[in-house]
């Protein structure tokens, strides 16, 4: 004993397979892709062969939970580390199929080879010479069969190669003394919290390799069949699968069992959706589905309730655990509906957001998805409003980078205070106090002070562009849309080169988002490294002439709505290197205001 929180142990190999097949250790992996090369494989059976150490495995035991009848039902244990290790003994030593990553089921098979001089050449990962060559033993999986004898299979190999067969015996014998190797086994106490449990975790493990709660969820999840977690748990992984790879779906159609289920019909549209906006991946499809369900947002919390925690008693009962998994397979339900997802995803390009390009907080869209349906449950709220105010939320929350930093805590806040008040008391009293005068004509300009492009603020920018559907930068019928989805390039309204050339060659001070446009190519090229005093008076000229030059646009009261859609400021035709700070804050300004009037417009 290392103390009450764990517990040190040495299994076999053999005994580790045998808990597996009787149920008693769940790997939750095993209905995801084995991500180990197979070369890995073949080293992890040539360390055991050699009595290498091979690292410890960790697991997490389920709380006993008391059942309707009085009774107690004994918690299995979850392997939340050695999953890889664990599979790859199941592949190689018992024969089993693992998944790859397209989910096809596929047996890796390690030939022996008794004979090897080499001992690094004594076992390989079969391919077609190990099936000609007789000195090797194919598939080494038939060694540790219960019908497989040793000592006649020494016979007729010592007659095939004229050796001796007390050699080949004990060769044999050594290769089945791996199911004997001891592999250490550190066992958590399910008292513990999560955690306490990812540090235990990230010391032992040698990569320092965070868990997430979604995996411990996850691990739950597969490890509960009696409530339908494992099914629930695939679900989750193949949406996310088909959702970022549609072509996937034929393979997915060969999982039988998953095809019984009332949820393969249900995500099945995603054969035909290309869209990727928002392709969640099972952190995010967990967080939303329980989030909106359960009105809570910290996953450790749905931890504790699929283990049938209560949370004023301290017990573990069987009920909390079936409430629990009722509750979250109707949140994932709702998250794979077709109509509702696609309805969402309406919303955010609806608000200008329609290239991933403008996306930087994941955190961000998860809440405004479980906000979605939150609302769509408002009774006070008409259906027809949903979309509108979701719009807004996403917006406010990106501009002010809510949900980063510690987004469970404040996404926890924010769903009780909208159940204690309701949603649009809840948005007045935050947009008074986040969205403030201050806001709009100091922080936000000072947030746009920045050369990062992929910032919210300057996202939000050009999702407003986008939105108002405005021209781009001296071209009138492009928009600043057609160029962020087809073929555009933010480029520099005061050209690098020219800035450059003229002593602005600090990075940070040219690469400013306010010195940033969406240009077409022609323009692009007309502009060339031209200071904008020159190409901005050939735009005004040219609406005299009708002669084009630069862009398109040869009306003068366009070229001012153009200027005006860009935030350009009135005197660009007069400004050259020496004016170049005043125009930075000038845009910034500018850029600010029309965000402003974006968010309110919506």
């Amino acid at each position: 004993m290392i103390g009450e929180k764990f517990t040190l142990l040495q299994y076999s190999v053999g005994g580790i397979l045998g808990l597996i097949e009787t149920g008693q250790f769940v790997i939750p992996e095993i209905q995801r892709p084995f991500v180990w090369k197979r070369s890995q494989v073949r080293d992890l059976i040539d360390s055991l062969y050699n009595g290498y150490p091979t690292g410890y495995i960790i697991t997490w035991k389920n709380p006993d939970v008391k059942t309707k009848d009085g009774g107690t039902s004994n918690g299995k244990h979850v392997l939340i580390d050695g999953q890889q290790r664990v599979t790859a003994l199941m592949a190689a030593i018992a024969g089993k199929e693992v998944l790859d990553e397209d989910f096809n089921l596929d047996r890796i098979k390690i030939a022996f080879n008794p004979l090897a001089v080499d001992d690094t050449k004594r076992f390989a990962v079969q391919d077609a010479s190990h099936l000609k060559d007789k000195k090797w033993i194919p598939d080494i999986s038939v060694v540790f069969k219960s019908d497989f004898n040793a000592f006649n299979f020494a016979i007729e190999y010592s007659k095939e190669h004229g050796i001796d067969p007390s050699i080949v015996n004990d060769m044999v014998n050594k290769l089945k003394g791996i199911a004997n190797r001891q592999i250490g086994v550190i066992e958590l106490d399910h008292t513990l919290e999560i955690d306490e449990v990812t540090e235990i975790f990230i010391r032992i493990n040698s990569k320092g390799t965070a868990l997430s709660q979604s995996d411990f969820v996850m691990s739950k999840m597969a490890a509960d069949v009696e409530h339908g977690g494992n099914t629930l748990r695939k679900t989750v992984d193949y949406f996310c699968h088909l959702a970022t790879k549609p072509e996937f779906f034929p393979q997915m159609l060969r999982d039988k069992d998953f095809q019984e289920t009332p949820f393969a019909g249900k995500i099945k549209w995603l054969a035909n959706d290309y869209e990727n906006i928002y392709d969640p991946d099972y952190n995010d499809m967990l967080r939303v589905s329980f989030m909106h369900q359960f009105r809570r947002a910290k996953l450790a919390d749905l931890v504790s309730l699929l283990s049938g925690r209560d949370f004023e008693t301290k017990e573990f009962r069987d009920d909390i655990v079936e409430s629990s998994y009722n509750k979250l397979s109707d949140g994932i339900q709702n998250f794979i509906n077709e109509y509702h997802f696609k309805e969402f995803i309406k919303a955010i390009r609806g608000a200008g957001f329609i290239s991933t390009k403008l996306l930087n907080s994941k955190m961000t869209l998860n809440f405004a998805y479980t906000l979605y349906w939150i609302l769509l449950s408002d009774r006070s709220i008409p259906n027809e409003q949903v979309k509108r105010y979701v719009q807004k939320w996403f917006v406010l929350s990106t501009l002010t980078a809510r949900y980063i930093g510690s987004p469970e805590s404040v996404m926890d806040r924010d769903m009780r205070t909208i159940t204690e008040k309701g949603f649009i008391n809840f948005l007045t009293e935050v947009e008074a106090s986040a969205l403030s005068d201050t806001f709009w004509t100091v922080t936000l300009p000072q947030n746009l002070e920045t050369s990062s492009i992929n910032t919210p603020a300057f996202n939000t920018f050009i999702a407003a562009q986008v939105r108002l559907n405005y021209n781009s930068l001296l071209w009138d019928g492009e928009k600043v849309a057609d160029l962020i989805t087809i073929s555009g390039d933010v480029h520099h309204i005061f050209p690098r080169a020219y800035l450059k050339a003229n002593g602005v060659d600090n990075k940070t001070k040219y690469n400013q988002v306010a010195n940033y446009i969406y240009l077409t190519p022609p323009v692009n090229k007309a502009i060339s490294d031209n200071a904008p005093y020159i190409y901005f008076t050939q735009a005004k000229n040219q609406c005299q002439t009708k002669e084009l030059v630069v862009g398109n646009i040869c009306d003068e009261a366009l070229l001012v709505t153009n200027l005006a859609e860009n935030c350009i400021p009135e005197n660009i035709a007069e400004m050259d290197v020496s004016s170049y700070d005043s125009f930075l804050i000038e845009r910034r300004k500018l850029m600010a205001k029309l965000i402003e009037k974006y968010y309110k417009g919506l």
